[in-house]
């Protein structure tokens, strides 16, 4: 179990270059990618058009502020600025996830690496990319914390060629082979879902409504496996606990009085380990799935098919919208 935790280095096929900005998409993949970034911008700008509403309809309710006089009091816009404050938020995205190498060890039959594997994610297409969070910010709202959930999509490109090395069905892996090839199903479909808490600091204000910040965090991997070789009868079809997540991010917040625009780039690296039970999924789903799976590990019972490993690094590019609600202040103690 020791090894679910490791987070390995990255593959070779990762290049410093390609850590910020993915190799170029084959042709068959460009029009996709055209038809999903069309589709974010749609969605963009309906986003800022029902922001704009907002904010006007909203300058033109000015409330009064009162001074030490009743004459002296004057209009003032209500205040929208960071303060101690929870949110609730839900958004939606596009992610990009870089080719991996994938290895899969089964005692006596299968011991072989595959590289280079791409993923494809589909935000668009059901299940959605989507994300929920809840925040908390401390003091004067410079400072918070999140506890955030996103879910998201890696589906195999099972037609493209990789390399092979080791054994497979206990003889040499060929070198270059089709991954439909060996496998039926790779992916993480329902999805490569991650859970995570961060740390929040929220940097000095671009406007009196929009406030950049910046975030780090830790979490766990929570995918749904869908896995089964050619040469197996049964697929691997349940919710999984796989290993640990991190992530970085970067966002810009737009605020109104209650509630609060953003969009943001965060960076995630996971490290999957997933047992290969050849079982399907309870009808309950993920905490029945994820209850069955520790019953297994306390018992010592080793994955029927073996296990697979991998690690999956994502840009992800998000906008969303927030709910706020004002922390009260502590009641006085009565003398």
């Amino acid at each position: 179990m020791g090894s679910i935790w490791g987070i390995h280095a990255l593959p070779n096929t990762y290049r410093l270059s390609e850590l910020v900005w993915p190799r170029p998409a084959a042709p068959s993949a460009a029009s996709g990618w055209f038809e999903t970034g069309s589709r974010a911008l749609a969605i963009l700008a309906l986003a800022v058009w029902v922001g704009a509403g907002v904010w006007q309809s909203d300058a033109g309710e000015p409330e009064r502020v009162a001074s030490d006089t009743p004459q002296a009091a004057t209009p003032k816009t209500k205040s929208s600025a960071p303060t101690a404050e929870y949110m609730v938020a839900a958004y939606g995205g596009m992610p990009y996830t870089y080719d991996s190498q994938v290895n899969l060890k089964k005692a006596g039959q299968h011991d072989f690496s595959a590289e280079p594997v791409a993923w494809r994610g589909e935000p668009f297409i059901d299940p959605i990319y989507y994300g929920v969070r809840v925040l908390r910010w401390f003091g004067e709202g410079r400072t918070g914390t999140m506890l955030d959930f996103t879910h998201s999509k890696t589906i195999a490109e099972l037609q493209n060629d990789a390399k092979f090395k080791g054994l497979l069905n206990g003889s040499q892996a060929p070198e270059v082979a089709k991954l439909n090839d060996v496998f039926k199903r790779l992916e993480f479909s329902h999805g490569h879902n991650m859970l995570t808490l961060n740390g929040l600091l929220r940097l000095a204000n671009l406007h009196p409504r929009l406030s950049p910040y910046v975030g780090l965090g830790a979490g766990i991997n929570l995918p749904h496996t869908e896995i089964q070789l050619q040469s197996d009868k049964r697929r691997t079809y349940e919710y999984q606990f796989t290993g640990p997540v991190v992530q970085a991010l970067v966002g810009l917040e737009f605020r109104l009085p209650r509630m609060s625009y953003f969009l943001e780039y965060k960076f995630s690296f996971a490290s999957y380990d997933v047992p290969l039970t050849g079982l399907d999924g309870t009808k309950i789903g993920l905490f029945a799935d994820l209850y069955r799976q520790a019953m297994r590990w306390f018992s010592g019972e080793e994955p029927a098919q073996g296990r697979l490993t991998t690690e999956l690094a994502s840009h992800q590019v998000i906008g969303g919208l927030g709910v706020r609600f004002a922390v009260r202040p502590a009641a006085a103690a009565t003398p």
